[in-house]
């Protein structure tokens, strides 16, 4: 199976299966002397994982991480960093059903039409359980950009579920209330109509889909390249590759295709920063407004870059579905009754803020702003900080010694 690695500089390879014995992914690209240890890994996993409450998934797994290279004494070294989550809380009898029998609109029967087999617990690889990789990746990410000189801010919420829409929230808010409540709506009054409507589909036996509003600041512009590798079109790959996901936008989004280019198009003036009053033309170009979502051409512009992703409602439900087992050759009822969440997008927001912070941080690598070496873009410095240190004196009964030549202290 190919297509199981994201990024160029940054990139992350994946590996497990729903109800396998292990998660996993390993992080090549990562700069050396970032301060990392696995407490800055999980506090992105506790977001994402599942059974944190009553509108996700009961399976109860604690997705611990361990690391199990790239790191000493506390920083990254720039090698590889391997890293493992143990499923802990598989329970595959339930899919017993479904080996041959493909339950409605899951990848089982296009998985087994392409390699003539399939891990069949869970979902396999095909589970948004392998979503978890993803975050712990993105986790990473998050640290590179943090300890940068870069002031890279990302952020997302869930905007829509079913018919309920919030309406607009500032970066404030969205930073303020996003984690007050289980949804991850960053509206409170709107968060719990959403909750009593996930309630509401749970208790019905159905599920519900919706979307999840993201927004991106202090990108540099000058990120992306035209066509193939344009930041729009790697954007969408990130996104596209999340299960269930059936439409990414940024900007204007869809309403684009309503509006007249006379409106659409925004002017250009000069940044003035401090001293707006200024009326000499200073500072650097700048459009006036930002409709276009910080992306101009496939490439940033420095403006902040804002969108959203949608998600169709969970396949997996207990009502009453009709299915065909190719190997008996008859028609079968079809209730899938094991543990899954009735709404995707609030567990989703971890892994949208994860594949943001990735794809962002892999065009500031390919594009200088961040040396892909070393964070401390020291080339050629070799004691750092961050270097382990040689102990001062060598045990006797040590297998190697090097003692300090006579006269030197």
């Amino acid at each position: 199976m190919n297509g199981n690695q994201f990024g160029r500089l940054f990139r992350f390879t994946t590996f497990g299966e729903s109800h396998g014995e292990a998660m996993g992914c390993t992080v090549s690209g990562c700069p050396a002397g970032v301060q990392l240890d696995e407490d800055d890994v999980q506090a992105e996993l506790d977001r994402r994982k599942p059974g944190q409450s009553m509108i996700t998934t009961s399976r109860g797994e604690p997705d611990e991480v361990s690391i199990k290279s790239g790191t000493l004494e506390g920083y990254t070294t720039g090698t590889p960093i391997g890293m493992v989550i143990q499923n802990k809380d598989a329970r595959s009898g339930k899919y017993e059903p479904f080996v041959t029998a493909p339950r409605p609109s899951h990848g089982d029967y296009t998985y087994s039409a392409k390699f003539g087999t399939r891990n069949w617990g869970g979902g396999g690889r095909s589970s948004a359980r392998e979503t978890v990789n993803w975050v712990a990746a993105g986790a990473i990410a998050k640290q590179v950009l943090r300890q940068s000189d870069h002031d890279v801010r990302v952020k997302a919420h869930v905007n829509q579920i079913g018919d309920i829409t919030a309406e607009d929230v500032s970066w404030a808010e969205m930073l303020e209330h996003t984690e007050d409540n289980e949804v991850r709506c960053a509206d409170p009054d709107v968060a719990e109509r959403m909750r009593e409507a996930i309630d509401q589909y749970q208790q019905e036996g159905d599920s519900i889909g919706g979307s999840v509003y993201f927004e991106c600041r202090g990108v540099p512009r000058g990120l992306g390249a035209p066509r193939f590798d344009s930041f729009p079109a790697r954007l969408g790959q990130a996104m596209f590759s999340t299960p269930a996901t059936t439409a990414v936008e940024y900007g204007q989004g869809r309403r684009a295709r309503e509006l007249r280019g006379v409106d659409r198009n925004e002017d250009w003036e000069f940044d003035r920063g401090d001293h707006p009053e200024t009326v000499s033309e200073e500072g650097d170009p700048v459009p006036v407004g930002n409709d276009h979502g910080g992306l101009q051409g496939g490439i940033t512009t420095g403006e902040p870059i804002y969108g959203e992703v949608t998600w169709h409602a969970p396949v997996s439900i207990p009502k009453s579905q009709e299915t065909v087992d190719w190997e008996t050759g008859q028609r079968k009822e079809a209730k899938v009754v094991g543990r899954h969440d009735p709404s995707l997008p609030p567990r989703a927001v971890p892994v949208v803020e994860s594949m943001l912070r990735v794809t962002i941080l892999d065009f500031m690598l390919l594009g200088g702003r961040i040396n892909p070496d070393r964070l401390d873009d020291r080339p050629g410095e070799y004691d750092t900080d961050y270097h382990p240190s040689s102990p001062r004196t060598d045990p006797e009964d040590a297998e190697t010694q090097a003692k300090t030549l006579d006269g030197e202290d």
